[in-house]
Formats: structure tokens, C-alpha cells, sequence
């Protein structure tokens, strides 16, 4: 199976990040939670029809951030919005992601924008996400994290060499030179692959021309949206220094051992939906109680 494109984020935090977990950000293979930077918090999760749901603040720029739970390395593609957070493609399981490291975990900021630098995740309006205005409003609303386990490493094959013979040695150590010359051009081209430059990722996030049906269609897409109430979506924020390094991953399987999911909205549109109860809103009778009171 060919390596994969991935990246490895080149701070990470490694410590007890299994113990003490919050119950609402559980994931077999990695925790996904969102944290609100303007405020220096983990925003609350309230399930709902099995779902986990945020309430986000306009204008607070935010952080996506995966716990890995396994003592392993794992493939983490992440999804905002329906789109690639590091290439900016619509998004597909079989994409670049970020490689996390056994027991760490990583804050992703922003949409990647080139290996040291990210444009800033915030809330924002519907017609102000980067997903509207790359004509692809489709999925706001929803934040998704796609799982891989790694490949584990084989072991290379020998030649039967006869004990007698007299280049044994000699033939051992050119051997050993030559598999280690393989390696390394291995991973020098495992490296050049892992992700796309930055001209391709632009040019992968770059729409192409769409015949009038098309226009109509999203018109009316976007019509639809905003006769709702207004939704919330993330936003292409100021680019922040960003650091990461490029590494080599082969996926253990062709499908993702894990998904994870979070939707977002504001506080009000979460209330209307019936996800956050709030003292304010009206009491819905119930047809059945416990036991009979008493009369007064």
C-alpha cells in the first residue's frame, strides 16, 4: 500500500491525557474537543440525538483540538465545515491530515496556509465562513475528524547466504549499505509527498468555472440558507505562525478507524433547536408521570 500524505505537528503535548477527560469529547481513538481561545475554555458539549453540539461566540476565534488516546501513532483528517483544514479541498477521508503522536495531543488553529503558518479559525456568519465564500456552503455547521491507525513496519526479507562462503561478510555489509541507500530515498520521497505545496493546496481549494445551472443551484442553496435563522460558520481569519514538519505515515487500511463529529451553532439557534434547555423556555406537557399527587 502507498504512504499516504500526512503531517506531524511539530509541538505537541504529552502527558496523562487519558485520565480526566471530559465524558462529552470521548472517542475510542482520539478525543476531539473545541476550544474557545478568546476565552481560554473548552466550550461545553450537550448531546442531542446522540451528537455532540457547541455553542460558539461570533467573533471568538477557536481551536480544534484531538487527544490521542492510543499508544500508537495516528492519522488525524480533519474536516471544517466540510472542507480539508490543511489543503483546503472539499473534504475526503483519503486526504492529507495530521499525524499525532502516541498519548499527545495538538490544538489545530487555523486553516493551514503553508508549513509555518494558518489562517485563523473564528465564528462567524454564514455568509462570511470560507466555506460560503468558496461557493461551498453546504456543511456548515459540522466539524469532523477521520481516524487512521498506522501500518505496523514489516520485516525485510533476508537472502539465504551459505555459512561457507567466502564473501559472507563482505556481501552482509554491502547488502546493509544498499537496503540502508533504499531507505533513505524512501523517505526522502515519502517526505517530498507528504503534503501538498502550498501553490497546489490553492490550487486544489480553487472552484472551477460552473456552467449557469450550477450558479442557480448554489443561488438557491444560498437563498434557502438565509431565509433560516442565521447559522453560524468558521471563518478565514489573519494568519498566525504555525510551525509544523512533514512525516511519512502508511494507513493500516483504506477506511478510517474511527470518525468523530461535532456540530456547532450560536447559543440562541441551539435553544430554538431544543439541544440547550434554558429555565425561559416554555414547559412541554408531558402525557405520563411517576405517581398521583395529592389534591390540594
Amino acid at each position: 500500500m502507498p504512504t499516504r500524505r500526512a503531517l506531524l505537528v511539530a509541538s505537541l503535548t504529552v502527558a496523562g491525557v487519558v485520565a480526566g477527560l471530559p465524558a462529552h469529547a470521548a472517542g475510542a481513538l482520539v478525543d476531539v474537543q473545541i476550544v474557545d481561545r478568546s476565552l481560554g475554555q473548552v466550550l461545553p458539549a450537550h448531546r442531542y440525538r446522540g451528537v455532540p453540539y457547541v455553542a460558539g461566540q461570533p467573533g471568538n476565534r477557536y481551536a480544534v483540538r484531538m487527544v490521542n488516546r492510543t499508544g500508537a501513532r495516528v492519522l488525524a483528517v480533519l474536516s471544517v465545515d466540510g472542507i480539508n483544514a490543511v489543503s483546503g479541498e472539499t473534504a475526503a477521508v483519503n486526504q492529507t491530515g495530521y499525524v499525532l503522536a502516541p498519548y499527545s495531543s495538538a490544538e489545530i488553529t487555523g486553516w493551514r496556509k503553508s508549513m509555518t503558518e494558518a489562517a485563523a479559525f473564528y465564528f462567524t456568519s454564514l455568509a462570511d465562513s470560507y466555506a460560503a465564500r468558496t461557493d461551498r456552503p453546504d456543511n456548515v455547521g459540522v466539524i469532523g475528524v477521520a481516524i487512521y491507525r498506522e501500518r505496523a513496519a514489516r520485516p525485510e526479507p533476508r537472502a539465504y547466504e551459505p555459512p561457507w562462503s567466502s564473501s559472507g561478510r563482505d556481501s552482509e555489509a554491502s547488502r546493509d549499505a544498499a537496503r540502508g541507500a533504499g531507505s533513505g530515498l524512501g523517505e526522502s520521497r515519502s517526505a517530498a509527498e507528504a503534503a501538498p505545496s502550498t501553490d497546489a493546496a490553492r490550487a486544489n481549494a480553487a472552484p472551477a468555472p460552473a456552467s449557469p445551472a450550477v450558479e442557480k443551484q448554489r443561488a438557491d442553496a444560498m437563498g434557502r440558507l438565509a431565509q433560516r435563522a442565521e447559522r453560524l460558520g468558521t471563518g478565514h481569519g489573519e494568519r498566525e505562525h504555525s510551525p509544523i514538519t512533514h512525516t511519512a505515515f502508511e494507513r493500516a487500511g483504506s477506511e478510517p478507524n474511527e470518525v468523530v463529529r461535532v456540530r456547532y451553532d450560536s447559543h440562541a439557534n441551539l435553544v430554538a433547536m431544543g439541544v440547550i434547555r434554558t429555565p425561559d423556555r416554555p414547559y412541554e406537557p408531558q402525557p405520563f408521570a411517576r405517581f398521583a399527587p395529592d389534591p390540594r
